[in-house]
């Protein structure tokens, strides 16, 4: 074996050796037990970030486990591709604007994009070691996601579940299309909140806002009907500063006594209380921002302005004009598009829509029907399912992505489906295979919006399923796992566990495991905020292994901070069990040959230690509890390696070959435990030492370690832990009297029959042991000893 651990020269031949081995393959001819996992496909942004490399780790961790318990794992890979992620991605790259470009044009550009891109995105996540089956490969919009995703449209539409609707819709003036509520995030804003004068025939009354610009669109004022303030101005009319307009004032009891004045202002659209009082009230409806952001013809002098300007400049009027009583700094929520950050507005459009609002008694049933580890989880679920207000918006009006499966009749407008042996179909290209059943008309106009992003992404489970063989489908869905990141419980699990009911009455699997973020100095981890840490330099720096190692080290669903000596750690782990390598190689070659038995109670006390680990590892895996897999991992390789090794040198350098049975059946055991944290320094081990003894073409493919428990009992355990504290006592004294750890003790005393006294006298090196009264305590054994220097 080399002196040193190459890991740079060994990560890059190990991940050639397993893609052209097929050592992650799903077998399809297998008899063993399918567990099948949903594999996040993430969205092509360039290269991995920092997030990626924490929460893939962390479910190939489980991957890595299942197969060696005896799955037979099916671990696809995709991306996520479609839509607007990456059309803005494109749009930023090659600084362009897809609104000012030929439709054609810029789905090209997106596409020649991919193709470039995605070689190399992908090659981040096979240099991590993530265990994924490459060849179970789709990107959501390739022509199979795209099939899929159109029959879902057509399914759900056979089943009135999709609507077109010309209604107020959430709108985001930067990306210029709809959004669901699904895309919103909050994000807190400085404002400021203003008091306004509207006249009353010659009256003053006072009516806050931090929407100033929206006063071309007032087309009601309101009051509580138990606010007696304003119950005289009930069925008046009120002049809207600046503007002129008239409207009423009503009494709602959505309006609050005790925010602002009182008295609120109803403009089409300002937020959902406007919607609902704009239905109920069947009040008209004013548009005064346009779908690119700015102020429309009913603004006046202020057409044409951005919506920023406009608020300053109409501010700015009413001061000078005496109509603005007060002015206040405030700091509110306020929802955002999660793409771009812009505040979102709403505008009447017409948009598609999922109707599912009467369905969350039966959606808080389906999130029960999930095992969430951790549990606590799935409140952010059903918070999630409490609090909507919309249907499921699922169109976009821009160019890239999955198209919607419809033309209309020129002639009477009527809704033209495909037929599903078309999909995927092309509206703008293709033309349906009748003609109107409506009029009878055979021409047609394409619907041009695209379906949004997540209409896709929340059908991976049929995605990737359907690209195994129809035999082996059944088997593989509903699927036994779908891990993912605490963000996006509103955005990817909710959707997957809705279509997946929608369209097969069924959970898409059973367990989700959550992941959190990774912080830097207690922030999440962000671009925009400058504190981003590249995977691939940490990787450059310590290898793959140990970034991995570093992501083991938190539990599901709690953020990580990152600190370089954690990964440090993982190294110096690395390092350590290729010099732990070299010594039982070492040792082998000097005894090639070794009875397959442990006589010795020190060899009987490692190896029922070793089953012990493994068992108890493996129960914590099987609960999804990596982190403390790893800690039982972790205190058993450096007791074998600072304990048991020490107990055995002496034996093995005075010829004494009876420890190479425990010597190796432990170490093999600890490679095989360590395997799925590190799979590279591992499999580099096993190639070296076992796997021509083994048979078994990779460690990644052989079984998790039992130890039989034959070789090891109880006593033998107590006794060696004894023989343990004991050993460590002494190596303590000879530190605290500044004896070196080799130096030689004359005698030592001890009061209690312990078993192994050669042991002690060889690791610890003493010249003669005593059977008697002790002076000193030995904690946790009510063993007494005496220490006789040099």
């Amino acid at each position: 074996m080399k002196d040193r651990y190459d890991y740079k020269e060994t990560e890059q031949r190990i991940a050639k050796f397993w893609e052209d081995a097929g050592i992650y393959k799903f077998n399809g001819s297998s008899k063993k037990k399918v567990y099948a996992i949903d594999t996040p496909p993430p969205t092509v942004s360039g290269e991995m970030h920092m997030g990626h490399a924490f929460s893939y780790s962390q479910e190939d961790f489980i991957a890595r486990y299942r197969r060696m318990a005896g799955f037979n794992v099916f671990y696809p890979f995709g991306t996520d591709d479609n839509g607007l992620p990456t059309a803005r991605l494109v749009e930023k790259r090659k600084n362009v604007r897809e609104s000012d470009m030929p439709r054609s044009e810029f789905i090209k550009m997106c596409i020649s994009f991919l193709d470039e891109e995605l070689p190399k995105f992908v090659q981040d996540w096979k240099r991590l070691g993530i265990s994924c089956d490459f060849d179970a490969y789709y990107s959501t919009i390739d022509d199979h996601s795209r099939r899929i995703s159109q029959w879902s449209f057509l399914d759900l539409y056979g089943k009135d579940r999709i609507y077109r609707k010309d209604a107020p819709s959430m709108w985001c003036p930067e990306c210029k299309t709809g959004v669901a509520q699904i895309e919103l995030k909050d994000k807190e804003i400085e404002s400021t909140f203003n008091e306004i004068i509207f006249d009353v025939d010659g009256e003053k009354i006072v009516i806050g806002t931090t929407r100033p610009e929206m006063l071309p669109a007032c087309v009601a004022v309101f009051y509580n009907p138990s606010d007696g303030r304003y119950s005289k101005y009930k069925g008046k009319s009120a002049t809207v500063p600046l503007f002129g307009d008239r409207v009423t004032i009503i009494e709602d009891e959505r309006a609050k006594p005790d925010f602002g004045t009182g008295l609120v202002m109803c403009c089409t659209f300002g937020d959902q209380t406007d919607m609902e009082w704009q239905k109920a009230h069947n009040l008209p409806i004013k548009t005064a921002i346009s779908k690119t952001g700015e102020m429309t013809e009913l603004a006046g002098k202020y057409k044409g302005m951005k919506i920023k300007s406009a608020r300053k400049a109409i501010l700015e009027e009413l001061k000078a004009q005496g109509l603005l009583k007060s002015q206040k700094p405030i700091k509110h929520m306020v929802n955002v598009h999660e793409r771009c950050g812009t505040e979102i507005e709403i505008i009447k459009s017409k948009q598609w829509f999922v109707r599912y609002l009467d369905l969350k008694k039966d959606m808080l049933e389906w999130g029960n029907e999930i095992k969430w580890h951790p549990d606590y989880m799935k409140v952010r679920y059903e918070n999630w399912v409490n609090g909507l207000q919309w249907d499921w918006l699922i169109s976009n009006q821009r160019y890239f992505g999955v198209q919607f499966p419809i033309w209309y009749c020129k002639k009477c407008g009527e809704i033209v489906l495909a037929e599903e042996e078309q999909l995927p179909v092309d509206p703008l290209k293709d033309t349906p295979k009748t003609s109107c059943r409506k009029c009878g008309s055979s021409e047609f106009s394409p619907e041009t919006d695209t379906l949004n992003t997540w209409f896709t992404s929340s059908l991976t489970p049929q995605i990737a399923v359907q690209l195994m063989p129809k035999n082996l489908q059944a088997e593989l869905f509903p699927m036994s796992l779908r891990p993912q990141g605490h963000d996006i419980i509103t955005f990817w699990l909710f959707t997957t566990v809705l279509k997946s009911h929608l369209h097969f009455g069924k959970s898409p699997w059973s367990d989700t495991v959550i992941s959190g973020f990774v912080t830097l100095h207690g922030e999440k981890m962000s671009k925009s905020k400058g504190n981003i840490i590249r995977p691939q330099d940490v990787m450059d720096k310590f290898g793959a292994d140990a970034i991995r190692y570093w992501a083991g080290s938190s539990k599901l669903g709690e953020d990580l901070e990152y600190q370089e000596k954690d990964v440090a750690t993982g190294a110096r782990i690395a390092n350590k069990m290729w010099n732990v390598a070299k010594l039982v190689n070492g040792i082998n070659e000097k005894y090639p040959k070794y009875e397959k038995t442990a006589s010795n109670p020190v060899d009987r006390w490692i190896l029922g230690k070793a089953g012990i680990a493994a068992k108890k590892a493996a129960e914590y895996f099987s609960e999804y509890n990596y982190s403390a897999a790893k800690r039982i991992i972790d205190e058993f390789f450096w007791s074998f390696a600072d304990n048991y090794l020490e107990f055995i040198k002496y034996r093995v350098y005075n010829d004494d070959g009876t420890p190479l049975f425990a010597l190796n059946c432990v170490f093999l055991s600890i490679l095989k435990m360590y395997a799925p944290f590190m799979p590279y320094i591992t499999e580099e081990i096993y190639q070296e030492v076992y796997a021509a003894a083994e048979g078994i073409k990779s460690i990644h493919m052989s079984e998790w370690p039992a130890i039989n428990e034959i070789h090891a009992n109880s006593a033998d355990i107590e006794a060696g832990d004894r023989l343990q504290r004991i050993i460590a006592f002494i190596r303590q004294w000879k530190h605290d009297n500044k004896m070196a750890l080799n130096a030689e003790i004359n005698e030592v005393t001890i009061d209690a029959d312990v078993k192994g006294i050669d042991d002690i006298k060889g690791a610890i090196r003493i010249k003669r042991i005593n059977i008697g009264k002790g002076a000193m305590e030995i904690p946790e054994t009510g063993i007494k000893i005496t220490i006789a220097g040099n």
